[in-house]
């Protein structure tokens, strides 16, 4: 995250199974509506997070034939002209995450896992894990710390077997198709100039090695049972944190040079298919997205780009959609801080934020820490942020977040390779997204954060009248 910045900072400028998926190209921007597609008929399934209910059942609406000049101000479906294809939403399994997992009761994790995870509930799809410590753990630590190694004949993993490796193994498990990216916060302190994983940048001279590193890890973490899908090169390039914390500064050149001339030859080389994801860091670098993207060895081993939205706006993605068409956008980080008047009750907030990541191309929505005590601890850095779910550090209460339940809504509703498809109109307060399920369900997500009120929506000359409570998200599923 960007110096001293508040993690929620952006919030407030962004106002059936789960198929495998192991590669994927880039998608047009729009297809061809199939020859006669009928109007929608029958009944609308609808769930609603207010205050007064989570992700309840709420009383079906119905499609009727709609009479044109009725419109107004109604949220217009056109399924014809499709967007991005969907990953997955979930969030990261940092070091604390995975502590506070491991601290429940088997019996108690297994079902909130269940819960989380499994694909006939809320289905999380995408998580996010650490290449050595990040701000949230127990301590700070790498694969390879101590005097210079480039050969890594020190290197191991053994750090991650107590608590992060058999978490992710149990996530696995209940949902077989979870996808892991997985980001460091540093290299090991000897690679980089001052010989600390706190701040600094990188040494351009331990470039090898530390692609060896990345090999080295990604070997590792498959023989323990944890493959892992794909890597960023760096948590947030431009980032050097002071000094207070794990970090990294890599200057653009050197991004360029590491996955073109180092990591990416190396993983084609040793028969891996990782994918590999610049940036990792906020919307307001798009420009250096695109200036990294215009080089022919970045293009030709990175398949997507990393974004944060800590700085700038979710518009800014966009434009690197634009102008390179050919590559993915995935959002990787965001979440919760620890504020007791809002912790519980803002999903109105990131619902908002959600649907403006989806409408601006991103394929994935990946959340900060799954889960952190009482305090928003273990912590070793400078940020006081919450997990989406809080385990309490002595009772081992479960409590969910706003966060949380803004993310039932989509991650329940949207399922792994729906096409977005286009949906314009509606009052300005209102912010809407929509997508085709494999199975051919459509659904719409719409986030409400006013006064309760009723909304028209229309799609190929039906229409249906919806009630959206104060301050909700509201989940809209039917049969195309």
């Amino acid at each position: 995250m960007t110096t001293l910045r508040t993690r929620r900072g952006f919030v407030k400028a962004t106002v059936s199974a789960v198929a495998a998926v192991t590669a994927w190209k880039a998608l047009p921007a729009s297809a061809a509506t199939p020859p006669g597609e009928p109007m929608p008929t029958g009944n609308i399934n609808i769930r609603i997070t207010d205050s007064a209910q989570k992700y309840a059942v709420a009383a079906p609406a119905s499609w009727k034939p709609a009479a044109e000049s009725a419109v107004g101000e109604a949220i217009t479906l056109d399924p014809a002209v499709k967007y991005q294809e969907h990953l997955g939403i979930g969030g990261a399994f940092t070091d604390a995450a995975c502590y506070m997992f491991s601290q429940l009761a088997p019996r108690v994790r297994e079902e909130l896992f269940h819960e989380m995870f499994h694909p006939s509930e809320m289905g999380l799809g995408a998580g996010r894990i650490c290449i050595g410590s990040s701000d949230y753990a127990r301590e700070m630590y790498s694969y390879d710390e101590g005097a210079p190694d480039p050969e890594l004949k020190r290197f191991s993993v053994a750090h991650d077997r107590d608590c992060v490796l058999p978490i992710l193994r149990e996530a696995r498990k209940a949902n077989p198709d979870l996808w892991l990216l997985a980001s460091p916060w540093s290299p090991p302190g000897w690679m980089k100039p001052n010989q600390s994983m706190l701040g600094g940048c990188m040494r351009e001279q331990s470039m090898p090695a530390y692609a060896r590193y990345f090999l080295k890890f990604l070997e590792a973490y498959e023989a323990d049972g944890v493959p892992v899908d794909s890597v960023t090169t760096q948590n947030e390039v431009d980032a050097e944190q002071n000094g207070i914390m794990p970090a990294c500064m890599w200057g653009q050149e050197q991004e360029i040079a590491f996955v073109g001339t180092h990591l990416g030859p190396l993983l084609r080389k040793n028969g891996r298919k990782t994918h590999i994801w610049i940036l990792d860091h906020n919307y307001d670098l798009w420009g250096r997205a695109i200036c990294s993207l215009e080089d022919p060895s970045v293009r030709e081993y990175a398949s997507g780009v990393a974004w944060h939205g800590y700085g700038g706006k979710p518009e800014m993605m966009s434009k690197v959609h634009d102008q390179c068409p050919g590559v993915d956008m995935f959002w990787t980080e965001g979440g919760p801080d620890l504020d007791p008047k809002q912790y519980a009750t803002d999903w109105s907030h990131w619902g908002q934020s959600f649907t403006g990541i989806l409408r601006n191309w991103c394929r994935s929505i990946i959340g900060w820490n799954l889960a952190l005590d009482e305090n928003g601890k273990p912590n070793i850095g400078a940020f006081r942020c919450a997990g989406s779910v809080t385990i309490h550090s002595q009772t081992r209460e479960v409590t969910r977040s706003g966060h949380y339940w803004a993310m039932n809504h989509f991650s329940r509703a949207i399922r792994r390779g729906a096409r977005r498809f286009e949906t314009r109109g509606g009052p300005q307060e209102i912010h809407h997204v929509a997508y085709q399920n494999p199975d051919g369900r459509r659904v719409l997500v719409i986030t409400n954060p006013g006064a309760a009120r009723s909304v028209k929506v229309v799609a190929n000359g039906a229409a249906a009248q919806v009630a959206l409570g104060a301050d909700s998200i509201t989940s809209l599923e039917w049969s195309a």
